[in-house]
């Protein structure tokens, strides 16, 4: 559905939907404590999408959920749809918790959430994806910093590690390892993963679930692949946007099923 969405638009961010297709399926589908049916049900799970260009992935599988009607899909990006370029509150889209414009943000919001959480004697649990790129961005090290001190064991994020930001290979931007032990450092349970591996992505959200109490939040290092499973988009920084063509699309396609 992805892709396909970004082929109607005619613009988009596909290849880290992609990357982190595996992470937030095993999230939406196993263990986020939502009600599609009332959205904003007080007691659900939050989940922040702080890289929120990587949207398409998030609306395929609200629709899958049932959240809005699969139908909503095929208006990605159009003027007045509720599925913008990037979530958005102002829209009202049922599902989504946190208006993803700017990175770097996402981290901060989770964070906030989390306390209040903790100061209402709340049990839901915080998650929130960020991206390589938030990791060169002083914010989210602020953040950071504020999850240890408080002691939000009832946060989780995760990053998906694909390498990759909008101008290149990320560790030629600006080099961000070694990342797990820069999160260890700051007090972080920190777990590295492969990001593709169903197994290994349970493992550690368990792992998370069974830190409550210890009063550390939790990061999970997840090493992706930008444009996991289309042959042409897979390590290729120049799809972290654009729009396959008609023939690309019925290739991709095919590779993924």
């Amino acid at each position: 559905m992805v892709l396909e969405m970004v082929a109607q638009a005619g613009s988009g961010h596909p290849g880290g939907a992609l990357s982190s297709a595996d992470l937030l399926t095993v999230l939406y589908y196993k263990y986020l404590r939502v009600r599609p049916e009332e959205p904003r049900w007080p007691e659900r799970d939050r989940f922040v999408l702080s890289n929120g260009h990587v949207c398409p992935i998030l609306y395929a599988i609200l629709a899958d959920r049932g959240f809005f009607p699969k139908e909503e899909l095929k208006h990605l990006r159009k003027l007045g749809s509720i599925l913008q370029g990037h979530p958005s509150l102002a829209f009202k889209t049922p599902g989504i918790e946190h208006s993803g414009g700017s990175l770097g943000l996402g981290l901060s919001v989770s964070v906030g959430m989390a306390l209040a959480a903790k100061l209402e004697r709340k049990d839901y649990k915080i998650y929130c994806l960020i991206s390589d790129g938030e990791c060169q961005e002083g914010q989210t090290w602020e953040a950071a910093m504020a999850a240890a001190h408080y002691q939000l064991d009832n946060l989780c994020a995760m990053l998906d590690r694909n390498f990759t930001q909008i101008d290149g290979r990320t560790e030629e931007i600006m080099k961000i390892e070694p990342i797990a032990e820069r999160w260890r450092t700051f007090g972080w349970n920190t777990l590295e993963i492969d990001g593709h591996n169903y197994e290994q992505i349970i493992s550690a959200f368990e792992q998370f679930l069974k830190n409550q109490g210890t009063g550390r939040p939790t990061m999970i290092v997840a090493r992706t692949v930008i444009g996991k499973g289309v042959s042409f988009m897979e390590g290729d920084y120049h799809w972290h946007h654009g729009a396959p063509t008609p023939q690309q699309l019925e290739q991709a396609l095919t590779e993924l099923v």
